[in-house]
Formats: structure tokens, sequence, C-alpha cells
């Protein structure tokens, strides 16, 4: 569900389903995608599993947060410099592919969704402001990227997916609710709910560790889900008689 969330509400995965021929090819490739993620998430876990056995055969301390392993291994890892610059490439590579189209989904959304009267611009001046805004979420991202770099107690993976859970948690929920139900609801106050539910789970968990000590952790991306879902129920639509 939480894959179809993501790939139904994200405009940077959903352009991959609009680039196909047919509805069909579409639901094939959300299907694909979902095996294939399997499969890079098994030679991610491969991956850190040699790393760490390079290091203890090397002697190599481990580093204080597990995303510094690649680095450590990459640059004082002892091995020949080719081998070194390859992994520094092929990180390089792969991060400016995953931020670049993240970027042009971005500067699209905020260009065409948020920014008014861009529909009355001229192609020159559009082009400009495009790039303008391009420029700046490209500011933007460096700037969350040092931070979670400079706040992060843990690896940043881990505070990313924390993150997560409390921004496509009302993605997941609102979703699953237009899977789930046909019902309409006051869309004006959707938005209140969107906000209202990360807040709820927030407290929730501030709740559970003070009365139980009990931490939630990834979970709680179910939790924020549920209570989109609840909201948006208390929206629906009374017909009119």
């Amino acid at each position: 569900v939480l894959l179809v969330a993501m790939t139904g509400l994200d405009q940077d995965m959903m352009q991959r389903n609009l680039s196909c021929a047919t509805p069909r090819d579409s639901q094939k490739n959300i299907v694909l995608t979902a095996v294939s993620q399997i499969f890079v998430i098994f030679l991610f876990l491969v991956l850190g599993v040699l790393l760490y056995l390079y290091m203890e055969c090397s002697g190599l301390t481990p580093p204080a947060k597990s995303d510094q392993v690649f680095s450590l291994v990459a640059v004082d890892g002892g091995l020949p410099l080719v081998v070194g610059i390859l992994f520094v490439v092929g990180l390089i590579s792969s991060t400016y592919s995953a931020a670049g189209s993240a970027l042009t989904a971005l500067t699209t959304s905020f260009t065409v969704d948020i920014l008014e009267g861009t529909k009355r611009c001229g192609e020159e001046r559009l082009t400009r402001l495009r790039k303008g805004v391009h420029i700046l979420m490209a500011l933007g991202m460096a700037a969350v990227i040092l931070a979670f770099e400079y706040w992060a107690d843990d690896s940043v993976i881990n505070l990313v997916y924390k993150v997560a859970g409390y921004t496509y948690g009302p993605i997941l929920g609102m979703f699953a609710f237009g899977m789930f139900t046909r019902r309409k609801v006051r869309d004006r106050w959707i938005p209140l709910v969107a906000v209202a539910a990360p807040v709820l789970s927030a407290l929730v968990q501030w709740w559970a560790r003070e009365a139980w000590g009990y931490r939630i952790g990834f979970e709680l991306l179910i939790y924020n889900a549920a209570f989109t879902m609840i909201g948006m129920s208390l929206l629906v639509e009374r017909d009119e008689k």
C-alpha cells in the first residue's frame, strides 16, 4: 500500500507511469517497480554486509554513524586509488540522478501549483521563473542536507525515515481512504487534517515514551495514516435531501 501511495501521489515517481503508452502498461510498471525494489534493497544489504566484513578484516574502526562506512572504506580502506575513485564516482552519480529528478519535480510542482498567474506569463518570463525556482530549490535542498548532517545524532538514513513517518503518513492515509472508499469529503479542510495528523502522531509518540517507556519507531507512519483516515471520515459530505 505504501508503494501505491508513493507512486500515486509522488510526482517524481508518477512521471514514470505517465510515460507508459497504456493504463495496462502503467499497472505493470507499478508491480515491476515493487519487485525490482526488493532486489535492489537486497543488493544494498549485501553491500553493507561486505563493507562491514572488509572493515573487520582490515582492522578499521567502525564510525560513529553507519552512513559513514561507505566513505571510510572508499577513502581510508587501503584500497587502490582507482577503486576509491570508482566508489566516489558511483556514489556521486547515483546521488545526482536522484536529486536531479527530485529537483525537477519540486520546481514543476511549485511553479505550476503554488505560484499564481504562471499560466498568463509569456514563455520567456516563465522560463526565467522556472530557473529561479530551480536555483532556490537546489539551495533549499543543500540547506536541508547540511542541517541533517549537523543535527542528526543517528545515521542520516534513519533520520530520513523518521521524517518520512510524518510527511508520508498523510499521503498514505489519503490514498488509502480513496482506494477503500468512494465517499466525497470537504476538500477545503484537508490541509487541516494533513497538519493535525502528524501533530497527533507526535503527541502519541511522546505519551507512549512518557507513560510506558515505549519508543515508537518507523511504525509511526501507520499511526499517522490512521489519524489522517479518521480525520477524512469526519469530513465526509452528507447527502442533502
